[in-house]
């Protein structure tokens, strides 16, 4: 699975296109706006990484990514 366990803070390297395709631009927006910086690893859901992050106006947010795609903060 993965050397991280939930409530690290981890850093998502890239957005994968699969994971912007059809979302609203503000969210794609919010994505591409954490990938580099470090955000909280909320948990595994079928292998994938629960990313929690806010936007710059302060909305939460969640996403699932490949562990690949995370390193350490």
């Amino acid at each position: 699975m993965s050397e991280f366990q939930p409530g690290d803070r981890v850093i998502l390297m890239a957005a994968p296109p699969a994971l912007l395709r059809g979302l609203p631009k503000e969210d794609q927006k919010a994505i591409r706006s954490i990938v580099g910086q470090p955000v909280t690893l909320a948990g595994f859901s079928y292998g994938q990484a629960e990313l929690e992050f806010k936007d710059a106006k302060g909305d939460d947010h969640t996403i699932w990514v490949e562990t690949t795609l995370t390193k350490a903060a």
